[in-house]
């Protein structure tokens, strides 16, 4: 049956007005009470208290409150309009918790046995249980979201060889049996170029790609032009390639440079997209000596419109167009259907404002990278261009790596981000970013010619629930409350073409919110933000989880998102990919409940139980 219930919303030990939603669900008895830490985007979540146990035998963090009474209230919407979707399943880390509202076992409406009654001194293992009986949703008749699942970081050892090829294949046959439909690999610069300028080795590759054609596996390669090791999920190191290390060695201002002056090597600065700093080439120019290669390409981002003897690209151009060439058979044959370009740390488009190595930690703020000699340089002269030259400073007041919003001058309620200077540095910063996406993408749709690309955008979800967002602020995403800092990044993509594919879809603000309050992050938010950002230009939009994942309940959290009930045109994400291929995933239960996941993202029907 349908039944409208009363919410008291309590966050921090305080209290505000209560919340009217409606769902379906046949049987949980009438005069239960949800009492939640906080509710964002219609998704909550939580435990389940004995009748009539005071609530302060709930979870730490919980609000006492008193019981509500049931409403006989048959919409399906909050007010607003928002629509409230399904209960999401339970999760270990939630400290909220479902009151019951007086004993109804006099009533017969529950017998003593029933699960919904549950031993105070236990009720964190109990709920879990009880979380698994809960009316799921069935994706049973649902699109078809094609799974692939990434590979191991060192799948191709130092020596560009594949490792551990026996092992890797059993792998491999074992997701085919789930009917996974394909893996990614990234494709390490510092392990294909690393020996010398041009002189690339495919050989790891190849014979890895042999193996996935043979299993009838598919293949999303990533162009990986940035370093591994330092960041959350990196078990292991491969620097940029060797000779880009030395002229870095010498010509430091090549890397992105923080407020204090250090260096950070896990990728090259934005600013030496046109400097011809490595050994007479540029990051992204090419010298075109062929009328044919422009036929039906025309770039505008740059100073004019290109032709033939003009510079396009260099550094990333002759590597994407190499392993075109030396991959063509799998791009022919389909077993290649997708090459996400890298476009900054992690492969990501943004800056590496939060860099583990250089200090920060969760939750902080991170900092502004555009120390070195080039973006200054671009900075001073865009500040020139508006006609203010005293603009072209980074700004002094933005604190450093672990600061929070309100403890700086610029990213505080008020504060310089949003007057006519933090303006222009803002736009400025973020336009920067966005013109090296535009830049390389162009030359990646010109070396990929006829085949899919994607560029990946970092879910930076942290501060959402600030005016300024100052941690999307520092890595690129110009997104405070008053602005879409998404909409032109989804523009750009549109313009080539290119799939976007964003992470963190099996977070929940709940959660943050209990394990991380100070921090006012909200992942629900800012999915919907980029999937909304994406879908209003008819985007393509996909997207992998942000953190190790094994259970039922993050799975059902990236189904809700992969395929939004309340969306009225049905739109779902293009493909997911799931983070990563590991012992942890090939435990029994754990594959399990993998292979249950796909099934359900196949459109599959599956059992409750199962």
């Amino acid at each position: 049956m349908s039944n409208g219930l009363a919410f008291i919303i309590t966050h921090e030990n305080k209290l505000t007005l209560p919340l009217f939603v409606s769902f379906s669900i046949s049987f949980i008895p009438r005069g239960v009470v949800f009492v939640c830490n906080r509710i964002s985007m219609g998704f909550y979540s939580g435990a389940i208290l004995p009748a009539g146990c005071p609530l302060a035998a709930a979870p730490p963090r919980l609000s006492p409150a008193g019981a509500l009474r049931f409403l006989d209230r048959p919409s399906g919407r909050l007010g607003g309009g928002a629509f409230a979707p399904p209960p999401v399943s339970y999760t270990r880390r939630c400290r909220t918790a479902i009151a019951m509202a007086g004993d109804k076992r006099s009533e017969g409406e529950i017998s003593g046995d029933s699960p919904l009654l549950l031993n105070s001194d236990d009720v964190e293992k109990q709920v879990i249980v009880l979380a698994r009986k809960m009316e799921e949703r069935c994706f049973a008749g649902t699109p078809y979201i094609p799974v692939y699942v990434m590979l191991p970081l060192d799948v191709i050892n130092d020596h560009g060889k594949l490792a551990n090829p026996e092992i890797l294949i059993e792998q491999l046959r074992a997701l085919k049996s789930i009917k996974v439909d394909g893996v990614m690999v990234d494709c390490w610069w510092g392990i294909v170029e690393d020996s010398a300028p041009r002189v690339y080795n495919w050989d790891g590759y190849r014979h890895l790609f042999q193996i996935v054609r043979q299993l009838k596996l598919k293949l999303q390669v990533v162009m990986s032009f940035h370093e591994c090791g330092g960041n959350v999920g990196d078990d292991v190191w491969i620097p940029l390639p060797h000779w880009v290390i030395e002229i870095g060695n010498s010509n430091p201002d090549i890397y992105f440079t923080d407020r204090e002056g250090r260096r950070n090597t896990e990728c090259l600065s934005l600013g030496i997209d046109r400097k011809r700093v490595l050994r007479g080439r540029t990051a992204v120019e090419y010298l075109c000596t062929s009328e044919s290669l422009l036929e039906g390409f025309m770039f505008y981002n740059l100073d004019h419109t290109y032709g033939p003897n003009d510079r396009l690209l260099e550094v990333y151009f002759d590597y994407m167009r190499s392993f075109r060439v030396e991959f063509d058979e799998f791009f022919e044959d389909g077993t290649i259907s997708e090459i996400q370009i890298g476009l900054g740390p992690c492969g990501e488009l943004r800056y590496p404002s939060y860099p583990a190595k250089h200090g920060w930690k969760y939750p902080g703020i991170g900092e502004f990278q555009c120390y070195d000699a080039y973006l200054l340089q671009s900075l001073e002269e865009a500040a020139k261009a508006r006609g203010h030259p005293f603009l072209g400073k980074v700004p002094k007041n933005s604190g450093s790596y672990n600061s929070q919003p309100h403890e700086t001058g610029f990213f505080r309620d008020g504060g310089d981000y949003d007057n006519s200077y933090g303006r222009f540095f803002l736009g400025w910063y973020s336009k920067v970013l966005i013109d090296h996406g535009d830049l390389v993408l162009s030359l990646a749709k010109l070396a990929f010619e006829g085949s899919c690309i994607a560029a990946k955008i970092s879910g930076v979800h942290w501060w959402y629930k600030t005016a300024s967002h100052a941690a999307e602020l520092t890595a690129g995403f110009y997104n405070p409350c008053n602005r879409d800092g998404y909409a032109p990044i989804a523009s750009m993509l549109k313009k080539h073409g290119a799939t976007l594919n964003f992470t963190c879809v099996e977070l929940r603000t709940l959660d943050q919110h209990v394990d991380f309050p100070e921090a006012m992050a909200d992942p629900e938010g800012l999915v919907w933000q980029v999937l909304n950002a994406a879908w209003d230009v008819s985007v393509p939009m996909a997207s992998e989880n942000a953190l190790p994942c094994y259970d039922r309940v993050d799975y059902n959290k990236i189904l809700d998102n992969a395929k939004p009930l309340s969306d009225p045109d049905g739109r779902h994400l293009s493909t997911f990919t799931y983070l990563r291929l590991n012992p942890v995933l090939m435990n029994t239960h754990n594959f399990k409940e993998f292979g249950r996941f796909v099934q359900r993202m196949h459109g599959e029907w599956v059992p409750i139980a199962g």
